[in-house]
């Protein structure tokens, strides 16, 4: 994984959401929504882990809370409307670092894109904040029914780009995005290595 060009930016910057533009889940998240679920917090984290891919390309919430609960839930059902929330607001703690950044950057003419793996209550959330509004495209894998690091959502991303591979730069908290990003023939940076725009 290198930087860009000749130590430069490419045309497109490319950020992922959670634990890049997001602070990490506060660590009493997990502990909150088992006790919402009437779950023992090792189980209820083991399945919402175990499950989440899923949920993020595009499974119905229902479906993925009653799998985490390990009981079966209607759309209807109080508590997945509970526990969606309780999840929207644990990964919508912003961090100041990146949003600043991404501020600097399109203030400096960059194109700029997010490429995340998120379930659709989230995307929503995501598509409706002031901070996304400088982003050109917001790529969200529960619409586009792919995950990362599936070869196939680097694709489309650069599809939805209209630009080679070569002209973006990608960033992520997880080494298989990046090496997948990587191998498509992004550049691909492990956060917190992130980009440094140019200043007027």
């Amino acid at each position: 994984m290198t930087g860009g060009p000749s130590g430069g930016l490419t045309s497109w910057l490319v950020f992922d959401y959670g634990q890049v533009i997001s602070l990490p889940q506060p660590p009493d998240t997990m502990a909150a929504m088992a006790a919402l679920a009437g779950v023992p917090p090792t189980t209820f984290t083991e399945g919402y882990w175990r499950h989440r891919l899923s949920y993020d390309a595009g499974c119905p919430a229902e479906q993925y809370w009653s799998q985490v609960v390990g009981r079966p839930l209607s759309a209807a059902d109080p508590l997945v409307a509970e526990l969606d929330l309780v999840d929207i607001a644990s990964w919508s703690h912003l961090n100041p670092r990146t949003v600043a950044l991404i501020d600097d950057l399109a203030h400096d003419g960059h194109g700029l894109a997010l490429l995340s793996n998120a379930p659709a209550s989230l995307a929503a959330t995501i598509d409706v904040a002031d901070w996304a509004a400088v982003l050109h495209h917001r790529l969200f894998s529960c619409r586009l029914g792919l995950t990362k690091p599936d070869p196939a959502i680097y694709a489309e991303l650069l599809r939805r780009l209209g630009v080679p591979a070569t002209e973006v730069t990608f960033v992520d908290d997880r080494p298989e995005n990046c090496q997948a990003a990587a191998d498509a023939g992004l550049t691909a940076l492990l956060y917190p290595q992130v980009p440094t725009p140019s200043r007027r």
